[in-house]
Formats: C-alpha cells, structure tokens, sequence
C-alpha cells in the first residue's frame, strides 16, 4: 500500500514537472488563457505572444526567455523574478508593470512604454531601451551597464544606486530623476536633460555630459574626473560640496552663479567657459585651463599663482 502511494505521488510529481517544463505554442497559450491568467512559474521559453492583450497578466517567476512580446500589452502586469533574456519586448505597453528583480539583460525593450512600472533590482544589461518611457519608474540598484537609453523618457524616475557604467544616455530625459550613488562611469549623456536631477554622490568619471543640460541639478559630492561637459549648461547647479572635476573638460561650459566651494578644478579645461558671478572660494584651479574664460564677478581666492585671462 505504502509503495503504491508513494510511486503515485513520484509520477503525479513528474506530470506536474513536465507540464511545467514543457513548451507552449502560442496557440495553447491563448487557449489556455481563456480559463486563467495565472502563469506563474512555466515555462514559456521563446513563446510567440507578440500583440496579444495580457493585461494584469502574472508571469511571476516565469521562463520567457527568447519570447516574442512585440507590442503586447502587460500593464499592470506581475513580472517579478521572470526570466526575460534576450526577450523582444519591442513597442510593449509595460506600464505600471512590477519587473522586480526581473533579468531583463540583453532584451529589446526599444520603443516600449514602462510608465510607474517597478523595476527594484532588474538586471538589464545590455538591454535597448531605445526611446523608451520610463517616466516615473523605480530602477533602484538596478544594473543597465551598456545598455541603450538613448532618447529614453526617464524623467522622474528613481534610480538610486544604479549601475549605468558605459551606458548610452544621449539625448535623454533626466529631468527630476534621482541617480544619487548611481556609477555612470564612462556614460554617454551626451545631450541629456538632466535638469533638476539628483546626482549626489554620483559616480560619472569619463561620462561624456556634451551639450547636456544640468540646470539646477545636485551635484553634490558628485566625481566628474576628466568628464566632458563642454558646451553644457551648469547654470543654477548645486556644486557647493567638494565636486571633483579634476582633468575635466568644461569647454564653453555655462557655469554662470555656480557654488564651486573647494571644488578640484585641477588641470581641468575651462577656456572660454562662463564663469560669471560664480563662487569659487577653495577651489583648486592648479593647472587649469582659463583661456577665453569669464570670471566678470567671480569670487575666488588664489592659493597658488595661475594666470587670468585678462
């Protein structure tokens, strides 16, 4: 008797494996789907769900791997933990969507629309983000390194200690975003807007900040070591706390009014950047590059001789 309970319970096991392991046609998917919208946990590597209605549908813990989503729509969807690798969720409505500690790495998210969608903890590296919206979104620790946002709507959007190293941020809106402790290190941002974002304590050594615009924006504490911020517009920005901008590159920079408090300007680049009005005091300029450069109206104290412009 025990033996045959126990085999019965060994097989009912494997049946319940298989039928979660198994693979589903796009067609036994939208069948099944008429009686729940529960998927939790299966299997559903490379599947062709491409424009399907999958509203508030859950794909908790899911294998999507490979999966064809293409203008599906997901909103209010439960994505936590799912595996999407590689994923084409190309022009996907993911708004309000919870993705967190979803693995979203090398997927194609180009176009999609991810509004307030929870993302805490998404690993999405390598990831195209092409254009996509983002506005309003939690992406706290996430890791995007490489990935693509350039043109990407992230504005207001949390991104507390996110690992962004080497990603392309070009033309991007930052505006009202929170990337304080975030690692841009080596970040295209080229163009952002990065107005009235929250950078403190942020890492961005060698980003390129090319015509970006930081109106307003916490740098406090930020490292921009040799970074490129020529041509961006700095006006308004909070710099008062220890800024590191050693070897940067500030070329035509808009630093009108700024707060520069024992700011590291060492060898820094500043010629024929706008320094009017800004404050200066403690700032280590050893070095740098003042040619062209106005300072009508700047306060600042000389611990070292350097030559001025006029």
């Amino acid at each position: 008797m025990f033996n045959g309970t126990k085999t019965f319970l060994i097989f009912s096991f494997l049946l319940v494996f298989i039928a979660s392991s198994c693979s589903y046609s796009r067609e036994d998917f939208i069948e099944e789907m008429k009686q729940t919208q529960d998927f939790h946990g299966r299997n559903l590597k490379e599947i062709q769900l491409y424009n399907l209605n999958l509203d508030g549908i859950n794909f908790s813990l899911a294998n999507l791997e490979g999966a064809n989503l293409e203008g599906a729509n997901l909103k209010g969807a439960n994505l936590d933990y799912a595996n999407l690798n590689g994923a084409n969720l190309k022009d996907a409505n993911l708004d309000s969507a919870n993705l967190d500690s979803a693995n979203l790495d090398y997927a194609n998210l180009n176009g999609a629309s991810l509004e307030g969608a929870i993302l805490e903890g998404a690993n999405l590296r390598g990831a195209n983000l092409k254009g996509a919206n983002l506005k309003r979104a939690v992406l706290l620790l996430d890791t995007l390194c490489n990935s693509d946002l350039s043109g990407a709507n992230l504005e207001g959007t949390k991104l507390s200690g996110a690992k962004l190293s080497g990603a392309n941020l070009s033309g991007a809106n930052l505006s009202g975003a929170n990337l304080d402790y975030a690692n841009l290190e080596g970040a295209n941002l080229s163009g952002a807007n990065l107005s009235g974002a929250n950078l403190e304590f942020a890492n961005l050594n060698g980003a390129n900040l090319n015509g970006a615009i930081l109106e307003g924006t916490n740098l406090k504490f930020t490292s921009l070591s040799e970074s490129n911020l020529s041509g961006a517009n700095l006006e308004g920005a909070n710099w008062e706390s220890f800024v590191n901008l050693s070897r940067a590159n500030l070329k035509g920079a808009n630093l009108k009014g700024v707060y520069l408090f024992n700011a590291n300007l060492s060898g820094a680049n500043l010629e024929g950047a706008n320094l009017e009005g800004a404050f200066l005091f403690g700032a280590n300029l050893e070095g740098a590059n003042l040619k062209g450069t106005n300072l009508n109206g700047a306060k600042f104290d000389l611990p070292f001789k350097i030559e001025l412009p006029y």
